[in-house]
């Protein structure tokens, strides 16, 4: 792929950035035959898009808020998730206890109607559930002043490895997605008009001057640095907001349901649900001043989720529980005038047209195939390009496997229908099936299966994103990363130094997912 940079004189598009946006952009505009080049500085989903809540959903709070289209477009892209990404995707059932005599009927109403927009992509109907029936069904849930509750059903994922399965695609559709691939400047022709990027490859310094008929800006939280090199003068377009999850033990939910508590002190919904075998507990919405590719959770934040969960489960956690925190920042599109609050503000997407340059902000995993859709139509539209129509709602992505295919139960699931490959390559030798970490089912084979297959070029990548124990339990990767390290530099053939560094990267990133 890098030897395309060299081949190519001039791609219809280059996406900057490997987040959902980018990479369903990429899936999209290649599945079309455009002629297509992703570039991302850091590893796939290495930021917000895969530090999300996990939820491929709907959105019951914006179906609250009265913001019916964007749960009808949610609910129609949740439901094409399930049948393109069967093997990432799990359907969750929710409770939402009650602890007022109407509270139960209350959400039934709305759930009901919430079922009924999904048409025929429902997961489940929505019922009122009596306070025997939620005890049995969450064994820690406090039972003081419990009245009954209410069952939902929604989409759950895993995040990182869903986008990495969008860039196999976008690859094995003709596409070109390369990580670790930063664009330092725009291109600009003599008159003016941006023409391609120049982008280095951060592992060898190497610079290439890349032409294209349109960049497209799929940069997340830094859309405005893009812009700024467009122009400098240009006024900020996004808002990040801050979400954090707390990683818990199993025990603390003892249950494949989920909780939704539909009012915190801070007027969202927190969820606690079962992930992987452990429990995540978010979210927060704090404002953030300036975007960091890594943002650390604040103290307050912590708290706050401690003490939301800790009113409505009987097993206490404490901050010595948490296994791991994580932090991701929203891209929210900046409302006009004055700033709202964070959680009021619109998660529905934006196409911003500068010149040669497409910006896309704001919007959700779970609407990033729509998202990929209207940029792309409006490139066809804007730039005149051949017109034709997105076939993504009908594309299986890889690993997708077949309806009447059972998907696997334990940690082999992200491979889908690779994993029959997976094995295989697993016993041609031995030591593939060493484990990483005695408490763990992870292998040497997955580290180098990750190299071979799937990009991974850092400790981090394998351990965040290829499989997610630094997200699961953050001490358990860093006891990992010492043998992870001394593995992926004799498969790539560096030394001893280098796999010392990436140790010693790891672990400083991952200090900064625990409590101390």
């Amino acid at each position: 792929m890098l030897l395309q940079l060299e081949t190519v004189e001039e791609w219809d598009l280059i996406i900057i950035g490997g987040g959902a946006s980018g990479l369903g952009i990429a899936v999209d505009a290649v599945t079309r035959g455009f002629k297509t080049l992703l570039l991302e500085q850091y590893d796939f989903a290495k930021g917000t898009s895969s530090k999300s809540t996990k939820l491929l959903h709907g959105g019951v709070r914006y179906l609250a808020q009265g913001n019916i289209k964007l749960v009808i477009e949610a609910l129609e892209e949740r439901g094409l998730l399930a049948r393109n990404a069967r093997h990432l995707f799990k359907k969750q059932e929710f409770i939402i206890p009650n602890f007022t005599w109407w509270g139960g009927y209350y959400y039934v109403i709305g759930l009901k109607f919430y079922d009924l927009l999904s048409k025929k992509l429902s997961l489940g109907s929505s019922r009122r559930v009596n306070k025997d029936k939620i005890q049995s069904y969450l064994p820690t849930l406090k039972r003081d002043k419990l009245v009954s509750g209410v069952s939902y059903f929604d989409g759950q994922f895993d995040d990182a490895r869903l986008a990495l399965n969008l860039a196999q695609t976008a690859i094995e559709h003709g596409g070109t997605a390369l990580n670790y691939m930063k664009v330092t400047s725009l291109l600009k022709n003599d008159e003016g008009k941006v023409c391609g990027v120049t982008t280095v490859n951060t592992e060898t310094d190497r610079r290439y001057s890349v032409k294209a008929k349109v960049v497209i800006n799929a940069t997340g939280i830094f859309t405005d640095k893009i812009l700024k090199m467009q122009d400098p003068n240009h006024k900020k377009t996004v808002v990040p907001s801050q979400g954090i999850h707390l990683v818990l033990d199993r025990s603390f939910l003892n249950s494949d349901k989920a909780i939704m508590i539909p009012k915190t002190s801070d007027g969202r919904v927190l969820f606690v649900i079962p992930w992987h075998d452990k429990v995540i507990a978010g979210t927060t919405d704090t404002l953030i001043k300036k975007p960091k590719i890594e943002p650390r959770a604040q103290e307050t934040e912590i708290d706050f989720i401690l003490e939301t969960i800790n009113l409505h489960l009987s097993k206490k956690a404490s901050r010595k529980d948490v296994l791991s925190i994580f932090s991701g920042l929203r891209p929210l599109v900046k409302p006009k005038g004055d700033e709202v609050k964070t959680k009021e503000v619109s998660r529905s997407h934006k196409i911003i047209v500068s010149g040669q340059l497409v910006s896309i902000i704001g919007g959700k995993w779970t609407t990033y195939r729509k998202m990929a859709e209207d940029v792309v139509d409006k490139v066809i539209k804007t730039y005149g390009f051949r017109k034709s129509r997105s076939v993504t709602k009908d594309i299986a992505i890889h690993g997708n496997v077949k309806p009447a295919e059972e998907i696997r139960h334990d940690h082999l699931f992200i491979y889908g229908s690779e994993v029959e490959k997976y094995l295989r390559f697993e016993a041609s030798k031995p030591e593939y099936k060493d484990k990483i970490h005695p408490e763990y089912p992870y292998t040497v084979g997955q580290i180098v299966w990750s190299i071979r297959f799937e990009m991974a070029r850092t400790v981090e990548d394998f351990l965040g994103r290829r499989i997610r124990l630094l997200l699961l339990d953050t001490r358990a990767a860093m006891y990992a990363s010492k043998m992870v390290s001394e593995i992926m530099a004799e498969e790539f053939g560096y030394d001893k130094h280098w796999a010392h560094k990436q140790e010693q990267d790891f672990l400083s990133l991952a200090n900064t997912y625990i409590i101390k």
